[in-house]
């Protein structure tokens, strides 16, 4: 979760204090399945492994559920962990999700690809926070008219709080943070036998690889980045720039449909489709405004959008994003990050972002529930950079609506001499595994075939 008024200093976190050995996972079959059907984790084998819930005091633990795609003998080089994003996104299906879209590459014969629902996600001791379907959007304010409208989310935001500081799973509630996930994919490295990992995370999952490889620096074997957050992680600062992305990335749709004006009717030019956004976005209210942005993660929903637009789309499911996936977003957002305090900072931030931004500014600087978050910070940030092996490979879309490039450049800095970035000229959440040859070889060439590249710049 497909992007400032405060200076933030992030300092370094240590790692995990010495503990017991992780025992050997036993892998069996079948996998869960998410209640999907087909299951999106046939092929696959499953385990749990125990890894403490406070690695300060490890007496008490939890469970993470993982999956695996074994290598093939002769073929196989190593272990690569793979993580979805969110945070709260359940990963246990993408070992065959890889082995779907780059099936004939090699890819997945040459490691065990190792999947996981993190902690606090789906099959791995999961949180709640009780949201009912309308508070599952918090994390994300609406587009906000003025001050009015900031205070009355102020309202709801401090609802949603108090229903996770009284849930059932409450007391696992400070514990749910990307330097505490982090420790897990090491524990998770330990459990099978490996000395090093590999690595391949996108959007938030970039956040949780930068910070492994911050932490554990000599754990990390090749570690491939994806739609890369800054080095603050999903902090204000990140959800600001949902606001940049957007009007990165909105060009590319406006003259999509501006081709397709005979079939949608929205304007025959750019200029005509960006003047419908804000006459429909007008008649329609702040839910418009989300729908596209959440649209302008993949060009293959640009025709949806469109329908939409037009009034012809069919009516649309449910969400699949649950209380499970909220709650836990929540709180790995607001625990990992200071977020402000005050209500009028955000009214004000407001309505600089509507000058800056008017398409999506003022939702993206709208207030959420971490500004009245009832856990302390356990622990600092975690710093992402240091000292540590040339092998993080940041690759990026130069027009993405969620992590836009900025984020990226940022967290190349962070990483110094130890990290590339590689641009790809398109638009869109997500590099690898989609509609992208030179973005697929990039990082194929990375994890399969070792060549990490000798300096920045695009993808040629």
């Amino acid at each position: 979760m497909r992007k400032i008024l405060l200076s933030l200093a992030f300092l370094r976190v240590l790692a995990a204090p010495p503990a017991e050995a992780a025992p050997s996972p036993k892998w069996t079959v079948p996998c869960p399945d998410y209640g999907l059907s087909p299951s999106p984790t046939v092929g696959l084998e499953c385990a749990t492994l125990r890894v403490p819930l406070d690695y300060a005091h490890p007496e008490r633990t939890i469970e993470l559920t993982l999956s695996r795609r074994a290598g093939v003998p002769g073929k196989r080089r190593g272990v690569l962990l793979m993580n979805p994003g969110g945070p709260g996104s359940p990963g246990l299906a993408m070992p065959a999700q890889l082995a779907q879209r780059m099936g004939g590459s090699g890819l997945p014969d040459a490691y065990d690809v190792i999947g996981f629902d993190p902690r606090g996600t789906g099959y791995s001791t999961p949180v709640t926070c009780d949201l009912t379907p309308e508070q599952r959007g918090a994390v994300l304010g609406p587009y906000a008219e003025g001050p009015r409208d900031v205070a009355a989310t102020a309202v709801k935001a401090r609802a949603v709080v108090r229903q996770c500081a009284t849930a059932s799973t409450k007391d696992l509630l400070p514990h749910m943070t990307t330097a505490n996930t982090a420790r897990d994919l090491d524990r998770i490295r330990e459990a099978l036998g490996e000395e090093k990992i590999s690595y391949y995370g996108v959007s938030y999952g970039s956040y949780l690889g930068a910070a492994y490889a911050s932490m554990f620096p000599g754990r990390g074997d090749r570690i491939v980045l994806d739609s890369v957050l800054g080095p603050g992680g999903l902090d204000y600062r990140a959800q600001l720039r949902f606001a940049e992305g957007f009007d990165d990335r909105f060009p590319d749709f406006a003259a999509w449909a501006a081709r397709r004006d005979d079939v949608y009717h929205l304007g025959r030019t750019e200029a005509a489709v960006t003047a419908k956004f804000f006459a429909l976005a007008a008649a329609r209210g702040p839910g418009f405004r989300a729908g596209t942005w959440n649209a302008l993660y993949d060009d293959a929903l640009f025709p949806v959008l469109a329908a939409d637009w037009a009034g012809t789309a069919r009516a649309a499911g449910g969400s699949l994003d649950g209380d499970n996936h909220a709650a836990l977003q929540l709180q790995v957002l607001c625990n990992d990050s200071d977020w402000p305090g005050r209500i009028g900072t955000y009214q004000l931030v407001v309505e600089r972002e509507r000058r800056r931004h008017p398409m999506f500014g003022p939702a993206a600087a709208n207030v959420n529930p971490c500004a009245f978050w009832p856990a302390g910070r356990a622990e600092p940030a975690v710093r992402v950079g240091g000292l540590g092996p040339a092998n993080v490979l940041l690759v990026q879309n130069l027009r993405d609506p969620a992590t836009p490039l900025s984020g990226a450049r940022e967290t190349r800095a962070a990483f110094g001499s130890r990290a590339r970035l590689v641009t790809v000229d398109a638009g869109g959440h997500g590099v690898f595994t989609r509609e992208n040859a030179c973005g697929n070889r990039l990082v194929l060439g990375y994890l399969r075939d070792g060549v990490f590249p000798a300096a920045d710049g695009p993808c040629r």
